[in-house]
């Protein structure tokens, strides 16, 4: 069955409450945690950062593409969250053939937010999904309007990526007053110097993931574009859906107010 947040794969199906869960991605293992289950939660991958009490106890089963499968196994999941983005097919339709697993699929501000209602259904605890939907909006409703800016935002250097208008990220641009100068564009398409340079971007944001650009990178590109003001941004606050979105409509206004980087959230 198909919603706009996700899809389960292969005919497996929860048959009860989940007890014994797999979150292979970041995001959705936040999201877990905020939604209360802390003992359910049995397998996370080693990019799970969030909680950080989580990170330093529960079993890690590999990275997003490079699963443990052996791991997993030995884990006796009942219920394994996935991401059509983050996780290879492959890897995750060979776990559907024994377990019940509910990928992911999101594109927009508006399928991010029905992901929790998704997840709080299947794990049933819906009220909290609902409270933590509802406070999401709230956060972002009051989030001023800002004077609209290009912005060139890079997720890995040398190739040079960036996004396009179809992905989470363009849209939490927008949300942040910036107007993505490759919306044009498709997923995550590979740009040259040249290509930003006739876009002639205010802002070039370089993301701290997947790709970790650091204070060096940001000294070369801002030699490279002289007239774009270069910013090393928060990755996770503009491509972490889930729980963590809370946090963004205050580190947007940070930037756009300051014209500073805010690289770290707790």
């Amino acid at each position: 069955m198909q919603t706009n947040s996700g899809f389960w794969v292969g005919k497996n199906r929860l048959q009860s409450l989940p007890k014994r869960i797999v979150s292979l991605v970041p995001s959705q293992t936040e999201l877990l945690y905020d939604l209360g289950l802390e003992n359910e939660v049995v397998g996370i991958t080693l990019f799970c950062v969030h909680p950080k009490s989580w990170f330093e106890k529960k079993q890690r089963v590999g990275g997003t593409k490079n699963i443990n499968l052996e791991t997993i196994h030995n884990l006796k999941p009942d219920f394994i969250l996935a991401n059509k983005e983050e996780n290879l097919k492959d890897q995750i339709e060979e776990l559907a053939t024994f377990y019940p697993v509910f990928v992911t699929e999101i594109s927009d501000y508006a399928s991010a937010l029905q992901l929790i209602i998704e997840v709080g259904n299947i794990v049933e605890k819906k009220e909290r999904a609902k409270q933590l939907q509802h406070n999401i909006e709230q956060e972002f409703q009051q989030l001023e309007t800002f004077e609209q800016v290009s912005a060139c935002y890079l997720i890995w250097n040398e190739p040079k990526m960036t996004v396009g208008a179809d992905t989470f990220i363009h849209q939490m641009l927008l949300k942040a007053g910036f107007q993505n100068c490759f919306a044009d564009a498709t997923r995550y398409p590979e740009v040259t110097n040249k290509m930003i340079a006739e876009r002639q971007p205010d802002y070039i944001l370089l993301s701290s993931e997947p790709f970790p650009f650091k204070e060096r990178h940001k000294s070369k590109i801002q030699q490279e574009f002289p007239n774009s003001q270069v910013l090393i941004v928060n990755g996770e606050l503009f491509s972490w859906y889930g729980s963590r979105m809370l946090l963004a409509p205050n580190y947007f206004s940070a930037i756009r107010k300051n014209s500073i980087s805010v690289n770290s959230v707790d």
